[in-house]
Order: structure tokens, then C-alpha cells, then sequence
């Protein structure tokens, strides 16, 4: 045999092997980007069919675990890697909407950013990045990263399960979902979240029904079901049905703008918080006043009824915990709200606080004073107008 045949068949053998290596490597990205497309916009049948699994990793953020099951997803992570990188389903009616784009997109970048720890990402990437040991899937994500940041539309809201947890009173069970309401492209420095069980979302998805039928035509939710309630798989796979469900019904505007979803939200912040003021419990309802400012403040509802309570309730705490300067603002905030509206309930005690305020903390009055001279002339007496503090005990919140 020839003495050449051997290490050129064993070249050609290295270079075969090499091409299958690089195309493999390639496949690799390409499902990688598949699959954070295919984490956002799961097929609706993944919402209604319970018989299947859902993966435990949920935007970044909530992971659950069972004992039973911990050995055989160590198996499923070494084995099945490649199967949770797959081709994603194509987005299909509301699910293919510009909103859910900033949410993948968001995910996206955090999986740059957490590969490539030697530099600021605005910073080109840092010179780290064109290292020749420097991975070809990260170098592509870099290049999505830049081409991307411009052109992709933010969504205004995100809504993220963050925990689940398993509650057990005297006569029932049931799973209680932490959801923080966030808002793309911004940095909030105090979140803006609501503890729902699953029954608060059947409601919601009822009234919903009722009222908007051809809408949530195409509105997935997750069914009841009988048992295996409590199991992580289930657990986890209603927070991602939760999540994507609450996104739909944002991109809806008339559903966006109605009573019945905008009170899921706040209302029983407010409920909660007018109860605590009138026991007198004023730091627990501030914090409970502080959380309903902030969800009103992300759903874009600052103009209504509501939202003027709150900030009465805000200045009201503030005010019996001896913050008056935040008690003033809260006040400020709500005369601009009513400054266009000639007569309204909160009108008069929102001056009269303002004043009183003002004068305590060496703020300019005369405003407030000629508003308030002018209610006095076109209207009953000042005197006889209740205090903000017994507007807000006797206001109904139903």
C-alpha cells in the first residue's frame, strides 16, 4: 500500500469532521434563536392542552422544582438539550403582536449579556469579543444586539410571574401568583406587583367573556382541572399561560381601557388600604396606597376617580406619620390633575389640605387660597365640605 494513503485519508477524515463540526455549531445558533422566539409566542395549544409539559424555566425568572422529579430532569438536561432548542412554532393572532417583539427581544439581549461579561454592551462588546477564542454564537448575538436596539419598538408593559406559592387556610388550598407589572425600556426603582390566585383569573376571563365575546374569541386561558393541581409542571406552566393571557388583553385597547381589567389590578389594593386607614394602621396602608399609585401609573390610568384617591390616601398617611413634605406633593399632584375641572368632590378638601400643608412647610399658598375663595362664592360653604381624610373613609369601593 502506499505510505501516503494513511495520513491522507486521516486528513480528509479531520476536515470531514471538522465541516460537520462547524455546521453543527450552526445549527446550535440558529435554534438558539429560535428558542427564545419560541419561549415568547408558544403555540395556543400549549395553553390548552394540560396533558403536556412545560419547560421550568419561565422568562429568567421563576423556576420550579419537585423532589420527585429532580433526577429526571438531570437526565432530560444531558439527554434532551438539543430538543429544547428546537425549531419554534410560528406566532399565531394575538401572540404575533409588535408587543410580545420587545419582550423576546429583552431575553435576547439578557442571554448576550450574560455571555459576554467583559464589557458594557454599548461598548461594541468590549475588544474581548473578536478574541479568537471568543465563540461564534456569541459574536452573532453581539451583531443582533446592535442591529436590533434601534429598530425594534419597546413594549410599554411586561407582565412576569416572579413566584408561586402553595397557600393552605382552614377549608382550601390554593396557589397564589406574585406578577410584577414592568415597563420596557425603563428602570423602576420600586416595582409594581399583584398577588392573584387562579380563581381571580377565571373571574377576570368571565367578565371579560361577557362583555368583549368577539375579542377573547382568540384569548387562550388555562382550564380547571381535577387533580395534580400543586405540581410544579402545572404550577409553572399556568404562570407562562398567566403571563401570556395578561399580555393579550393589554394589546386589546378597549379591553385595556375597561373597569373589568383595570380593577383586577388596584382594586383590592384600594379596598385593603381604605380599610387599614380607618383602623388607623397608616404605614401598612401607605404601603398599600404606594403599590396602587405605581400599578395605576404603569396602566396609564393617572387622570381618573381612582387614581385622585389614592393620592388622597397617600397624603392622608403621610400627613399622620408626620411626612408632610410628601403629604404637600401628594397634594400638589392632585390639584395639576384638577386644575382644568371647575367643581369636583376632592376639589375642596385637596385645597384645604394643600394649605394647611403649605403653610406647615413654608410653601407658597396663594394659589390654593384663591381656588379655594372662588369654591367659596359659587358654592356652599367650605366648613360644612368634609375633610380629605373623611373623603376618603366614606368613599365606596366596590
Amino acid at each position: 500500500p502506499d505510505p501516503l494513503a494513511g495520513p491522507g485519508a486521516m486528513a480528509a477524515r479531520i476536515l470531514h469532521r471538522l465541516r460537520h463540526a462547524l455546521a453543527g455549531e450552526g445549527g446550535r445558533e440558529e435554534r438558539v434563536h429560535g428558542g427564545c422566539e419560541a419561549e415568547d409566542f408558544p403555540e395556543s395549544s400549549e395553553l390548552e392542552d394540560d396533558t403536556e409539559g412545560l419547560s421550568t424555566r419561565l422568562s429568567g425568572t421563576l423556576s420550579f422544582t419537585s423532589h420527585e422529579e429532580e433526577e429526571e430532569e438531570e437526565e432530560e438536561d444531558e439527554e434532551g438539550a438539543g430538543e429544547e432548542l428546537g425549531e419554534p412554532p410560528q406566532p399565531t393572532g394575538a401572540a404575533a403582536s409588535a408587543e410580545d417583539g420587545g419582550r423576546c427581544w429583552g431575553r435576547c439581549a439578557g442571554v448576550a449579556r450574560a455571555a459576554t461579561p467583559w464589557g458594557d454592551p454599548s461598548d461594541e462588546w468590549g475588544p474581548a469579543a473578536e478574541r479568537p477564542g471568543g465563540s461564534l454564537l456569541t459574536r452573532q448575538l453581539q451583531e443582533l444586539w446592535r442591529k436590533s436596539r434601534g429598530s425594534l419598538a419597546p413594549q410599554r408593559l411586561l407582565f412576569e410571574v416572579t413566584s408561586a406559592s402553595v397557600v393552605s387556610e382552614r377549608s382550601s388550598k390554593y396557589v397564589l401568583y406574585t406578577i410584577y407589572l414592568i415597563r420596557s425600556g425603563r428602570f423602576d426603582k420600586a416595582p409594581a406587583a399583584i398577588a392573584r390566585r387562579y380563581s381571580d383569573f377565571e373571574r377576570l376571563n368571565r367578565r371579560l367573556r361577557c362583555r368583549f365575546g368577539c375579542d377573547m374569541a382568540s384569548i387562550a386561558f388555562p382550564r380547571k382541572r381535577l387533580r395534580r393541581n400543586f405540581t410544579a409542571e402545572t404550577i409553572a406552566k399556568r404562570s407562562r399561560a398567566f403571563e401570556q393571557f395578561l399580555s393579550h388583553l393589554h394589546s386589546i385597547a378597549e379591553i385595556r381601557r375597561s373597569p373589568e381589567f383595570l380593577e383586577f389590578f388596584f382594586l383590592q389594593d384600594l379596598q385593603t388600604a381604605q380599610r387599614l386607614t380607618c383602623t388607623g394602621m397608616y404605614r401598612e396602608a401607605l404601603a398599600t396606597w404606594a403599590n396602587a399609585y405605581r400599578l395605576q401609573d404603569r396602566l396609564g390610568v393617572c387622570s381618573s376617580g381612582r387614581f385622585l384617591l389614592t393620592l388622597a390616601g397617600l397624603a392622608v398617611c403621610h400627613q399622620e406619620l408626620d411626612e408632610l413634605g410628601e403629604a404637600h406633593g401628594c397634594c400638589e399632584q392632585a390639584l395639576q390633575l384638577l386644575e382644568a375641572q371647575g367643581s369636583h368632590p376632592l376639589l375642596g378638601p385637596f385645597l384645604q389640605a394643600h394649605v394647611h400643608l403649605a403653610w406647615k412647610v413654608g410653601k407658597d399658598k396663594r394659589r390654593s387660597e384663591a381656588r379655594l375663595q372662588d369654591l367659596r362664592e359659587a358654592g356652599p360653604p367650605l366648613q360644612q365640605q368634609p375633610t380629605l381624610k373623611e373623603c376618603l373613609i366614606k368613599e365606596p369601593l366596590e
